[in-house]
């Protein structure tokens, strides 16, 4: 095991950063476009009642996987100096908590099923408790490694697993396996994952179950425990509630519209936010610096979101013939509508790892308790217009949710409503420009074959989405420019890496 580690004054601070964002976020792309090519091939083989009840489940395994200890990984990361005995003491916790989660799972199995009626849920859901199995032997190593930004290995790691996934997705979709497909294909990835951790970081410790002096460390976790719960309760509350009420199509549709639509916010950013976490946690005594790197942040996520959602809801019918095939069209109506509240989504991710970096997980875990209040009573009401009440609700809930947190934010950052409004501003006034040429472009369009449409609308918001930020918002497209070719801005990089 590696010799306990200190926090220093590190004068490539910067460069690092940017290595890990490249080795974090380049790998992630790459393994999840393997994983989207399975994905896509398997939703062309099952069927959306797959899909619905696979998302039961998916309610149940979330909702105990806010328990697994994350909380206590990331007091690590946080930390300025971590001992050898505070990682056994965390790996003992972690083994005792997420062994206590499998057995409580595989006990409610029975029950969960009565509540959705469907008998099938209870053995998916004995089979899913072997994932909390293999957590403590995939988050703490990769917790070790993301506190040094040491990103290389676990995203190889990462890529490798992406692969074992997709492999076992499509072996057991084409020999029948139905929708024990989305059960197998998770549980090799976790496993995978774990199994190269340990061997990448050689992680053979002795868990200690003598928890003296770990107080601090398990207060910190504690207190992001809160949050994730309440996080838990905001993001899967509208299957929970509307699992019972709709049947398990209409439910497989929406399911798989918010997975879409999710793709980036879920996918991409909290990566992103894994490097931000440790670089925020070094700049928390800079305040200038640290709110200067939060708002570059936002406007370069910003850039991205808001024209890949706007695009997507412009978009939905083409979009879903060409990725699920014709007998998903039924969804396109959900992705139009669920794609207007993602880049608000994606803007709410962000203030977390800046608020727990400066120590304040108070706030993310107040943000998330609102939301645990907010978004349930939003869809109990929405759900009396059926899935696709279920998909306003998003639209609605999320601004309010976004600007409760923010009020709580902004002192602690370092920032003003100005200021991150005029982050956003460049990727958002781009986009809705953009949305409009696609749209009109659109309505004079001819029949053709729906890939052609599709790819016709996308080259030209593309193409019109640079133009119009080099109109708008020229500094910021440069920037972009500068970031992927890697060249240095003397002044702001400097600030950073002192």
């Amino acid at each position: 095991m590696n010799k306990s580690t200190t926090i220093t004054a590190d004068g490539n601070f910067g460069n690092r950063v940017r290595s890990a964002v490249f080795w974090r976020s380049g790998t992630q792309i790459l393994a999840q476009i393997i994983a989207w090519g399975s994905t896509l091939a398997v939703i062309r083989i099952l069927d959306p009642n797959d899909y619905g009840i696979f998302a039961m489940t998916q309610v149940v395994f979330v909702f105990l996987g806010f328990l697994n200890g994350y909380g206590i990984v990331s007091s690590i990361i946080q930390a300025d100096k971590v001992e050898p005995i505070r990682i056994r003491q965390a790996f003992g916790m972690l083994l005792l908590l997420n062994g206590g989660i499998a057995i409580l799972q595989i006990a409610l199995a029975p029950v969960i099923s009565d509540y959705y009626r469907q008998p099938i849920i209870a053995d998916m859901l004995r089979v899913q408790a072997l994932i909390f199995i293999s957590t403590p032997f995939l988050i703490l190593p990769e917790a070790l490694m993301t506190r040094n930004l040491e990103f290389k290995k676990p995203a190889i790691i990462n890529l490798i697993s992406a692969i074992v996934g997709a492999a076992v997705a499509l072996y057991c979709a084409l020999n029948n396996y139905g929708v024990w497909t989305l059960v197998y294909a998770p549980l090799s990835i976790f496993w995978s994952r774990a199994i190269c951790l340990v061997i990448a970081y050689k992680f053979y410790i002795w868990p200690s179950f003598n928890f003296k002096g770990a107080g601090k460390m398990f207060g910190f976790g504690a207190t992001l425990l809160g949050s994730h719960l309440f996080w838990t309760i905001q993001s899967q509350s509208d299957i929970f509630i509307a699992g019972r009420y709709l049947d398990p199509h209409q439910l497989g549709l929406y399911a798989e519209a918010l997975f879409l639509t999710t793709i980036f916010a879920s996918k991409f950013v909290p990566p992103l936010n894994e490097v931000a976490f440790p670089a925020y946690a070094r700049l928390q005594d800079d305040r200038a610096a640290m709110s200067w790197s939060f708002l570059k942040a936002v406007r370069l996520i910003m850039l991205i979101s808001c024209p890949l959602y706007l695009g997507m809801a412009v978009t939905a019918g083409p979009l879903v013939a060409t990725l699920f095939g014709p007998k998903w069209l039924e969804m396109a109506p959900f992705v139009s509508i669920l794609a207007l509240a993602m880049p608000v989504m994606t803007l709410q991710i962000l203030f977390a790892p800046a608020n727990n970096a400066v120590g304040k997980p108070q706030i993310t875990a107040k943000a998330s308790f609102v939301g645990a209040l907010l978004m349930p009573t939003t869809f109990m009401i929405a759900l009396q217009w059926g899935a696709i009440g279920l998909a306003w609700g998003w639209v609605i809930a999320f601004p309010l949710l976004t600007l409760f947190t923010f009020l709580q934010s902004y002192r602690h950052i370092g920032i003003s409503g100005t200021q991150l409004a005029a982050a956003i501003w460049p990727g958002l006034s781009a986009s809705v420009a953009m949305v409009t040429v696609v749209y009109l472009i659109d309505s004079i369009l001819p029949d053709m074959i729906v890939y052609a449409r599709l790819a016709i609308l996308v080259a030209i918001g593309a193409i019109s989405y640079v133009a119009l930020l080099w109109l708008l918002a020229k500094p910021t497209l440069i920037e972009v420019l500068q970031l992927v070719l890697r060249r240095q801005q003397p002044e702001t990089d400097t600030s950073l890496s002192g």
